[in-house]
């Protein structure tokens, strides 16, 4: 396991953290997950008050008695913003109270996905005032954020320089956050990816198109190379449901040298691959098209018809496409069939793309599946 600073935060966090949303069957399945997780040499635990029972299973296998100094251990918990300073109080005070801890090494301002909510944590007297009072009595070291806001969100709330480190999306099939990553360095905050395995493309079941494209490796593990091979990025979540799901990613956790050539070319295959089989149907995700009149997520709807048509990648597809309108903030946008054709994307595309008609397209294609978050 290699490990990396975590940006002004100054720890020193293994390259993958165990996510804890998706191992709350019950409590002696989280802490066997827990148990092999630091026998493999994570060494960050990232959690959330909007994670189910996951707070608290941590909890009782910290107060159980834990393998490693607690000085060795970082542990991470996530806490929505809020309006008023009492609420934050309060979550602080249960949070710290369920994990059994006097002190958290990083809390995150959990969903920070809005410029409503950069306001709730601009304003004086909100939720940051509370986080503040906690960072002065020792209870929080770190103040950071996660996000699944849209780039310019995620930018203005990096410089408003009220926060160590950032929680984002960011994979191989999607760079858009590519410049918060970059901004993000520049301030030296911590950089910590949000599933790349899941999120990232279910890569963990990749159809056999992408497979065949990314011979000899895995598109998992391509992922993950794309990953720490970027030197700005700290670590990765990986969020098993069960300790065998550990087994397949860690192998990559000491292979975070620069890309190889052979790497290299690879990618440049499915680069290739896409252009070929789209042709003038591809979306670059220039994002020019937005705003929607509709409020249609345009490029994400369109990037998930690039991964369906040149990859085979529908059941990623579906499960994404399912979340709009069912997500709220955390997925925003209507599905493509609330598309009245009313032309307004059409001059602000600078590939000519007939937007109406590729959005019907995806709606045919990926409609079959409606999606919710796992936790609210």
């Amino acid at each position: 396991m290699q490990y990396r600073r975590f940006g002004k935060t100054n720890l020193h966090l293994s390259v993958f953290s165990l996510g804890t949303m998706r191992y709350v069957a019950d409590v002696e399945n989280a802490q066997k997950t827990i148990i092999k997780a630091l026998a493999l040499g994570i060494n960050h635990l990232e959690t959330a008050r909007g994670y189910g029972k996951s707070e608290e299973f941590l909890g009782q296998f910290i107060q159980s008695g834990l393998s490693v100094p607690r000085s060795q251990l970082y542990i991470t918990t996530k806490i929505p913003p809020t309006i008023d300073a009492d609420s934050m109080r309060q979550y602080i005070d249960e949070s710290l109270e369920r994990l059994h801890l006097d002190y958290l090494d990083c809390l995150g301002i959990h969903g920070l996905n809005t410029w409503e909510h950069l306001k709730w944590v601009q304003a004086k007297g909100s939720c940051m005032k509370a986080v503040q009072e906690a960072v002065t009595d020792g209870r929080v070291r770190h103040v950071g954020f996660s996000t699944h806001g849209t780039l310019e969100v995620i930018q203005a709330a990096i410089n408003t320089d009220f926060f160590e480190f950032v929680n984002l999306h960011y994979y191989y099939f999607f760079q858009r956050n590519a410049a918060a990553i970059q901004l993000a360095t520049e301030k030296d905050m911590g950089v910590f990816i949000i599933s790349p395995a899941d999120k990232g493309g279910r890569l963990y079941t990749p159809p056999q198109t992408l497979k065949d494209l990314c011979q000899p490796y895995s598109p998992l593990d391509l992922n993950y190379r794309f990953l720490l091979s970027d030197s700005r990025i700290t670590t990765l979540s990986v969020g098993p449901a069960k300790p065998e799901e550990l087994v397949e990613p860690l192998p990559v956790a000491d292979s975070n040298s620069e890309l190889t050539s052979t790497e290299i070319s690879i990618f440049q295959r499915l680069d290739n691959h896409q252009k070929k089989v789209l042709e003038t149907d591809k979306c670059s995700q220039c994002y020019a098209c937005l705003p929607c009149p509709e409020n249609i997520n345009i490029p994400e709807v369109l990037r998930l018809r690039n991964l369906a048509v040149a990859y085979d990648m529908t059941d990623y597809g579906q499960y994404r496409y399912g979340m709009f309108e069912n997500a709220g903030h955390w997925f925003p946008g209507m599905k493509a069939n609330r598309c009245t054709e009313c032309g307004d994307c059409l001059p602000r595309c600078p590939e000519e793309l007939n937007i109406p008609a590729l959005l019907e397209d995806t709606h045919e294609r990926l409609k079959d599946k409606a999606g919710r978050r796992l936790w609210g």
